[in-house]
């Protein structure tokens, strides 16, 4: 453990493991972004597999405040005492989520506000778990509750990252999504952040320069977020192809 660090720094083989590990995962999104010619539409789910997703974040929520609650009763109750650390990431998680929202209700406007705020809602939702989800993996290994380490880190971390997993399949939900070149690149870039992170510990980011790559990384997953709800270029203001006029020729037959 370093100091009072809420994880223990990646180091060895672990590190070069890790590090390995996303920079192959970055390489095979950034290849993918560059064999994908076109947007491609997600597939929409039907109304039952909509109440599925949302029942199931639902409970994943519940779990994890559940969880989190019972693991702090159990620290209080052993006298244990805990200390919040200054926290210079929250502001700039807010901040970012904030923006976000703003630019694709206004990007999604000419689609009515129904979908521009349900695009706004999902994107909003979706980005800081982006960040979250392969985050939180690759720190809980690393993790040591106070309380029984074995049990709570699989207690604490599987309902927070089946609830990151739930929240970003929001996007599906709305027709304005597409999947992007810029999609995947962002998303390759926010790992090779992280494997940069790696080549220094994957250290808690308090120093500026696991701060400065924290920042970097999470803006890099807001991005990608919003690349999903960039307007299509037939409500961009292009022109879409007039149909044809059939001739009287055809017309005719």
């Amino acid at each position: 453990m370093t100091g009072s660090s809420p994880w223990v720094n990646y180091s060895g083989g672990a590190e070069i493991v890790l590090v390995a590990v996303l920079i192959a995962a970055a390489a095979a999104l950034a290849y993918a972004g560059i064999r994908l010619p076109l947007p491609a539409r997600l597939p929409r789910p039907g109304r039952t597999a909509t109440i599925i997703i949302l029942g199931a974040w639902l409970l994943a929520v519940i779990a994890l405040v559940a969880c989190v609650h019972v693991y702090l009763t159990q620290v209080s109750e052993a006298g244990l005492t805990h200390h919040p650390r200054t926290d210079d990431v929250t502001p700039v998680t807010l901040l970012g989520t904030a923006v976000l929202f703003i630019i694709i209700a206004v990007a999604q406007r000419s689609r009515g506000w129904r979908v521009a705020l349900g695009s706004a809602v999902a994107g909003a939702a979706a980005g800081p778990w982006i960040f979250e989800v392969p985050f939180d993996l690759i720190i809980m290994p690393r993790t040591h509750p106070v309380i029984d380490p074995g049990l709570y880190r699989v207690v604490l971390f599987v309902p927070l990252v089946l609830t990151g997993i739930l929240t970003v399949a929001w996007v599906s939900l709305s027709p304005a999504v597409r999947v992007r070149r810029a999609t995947l690149w962002c998303l390759a870039g926010m790992l090779a952040a992280f494997a940069a992170w790696g080549l220094i510990g994957f250290s808690y980011p308090s120093a500026p320069a696991p701060l400065a790559l924290n920042d970097l990384s999470k803006i890099l997953a807001l991005a990608t977020a919003l690349s999903l709800f960039l307007p299509h270029r037939s409500h961009a203001g292009t022109p879409e192809p007039a149909p044809a006029i059939p001739s009287r020729e055809t017309v005719s037959r």
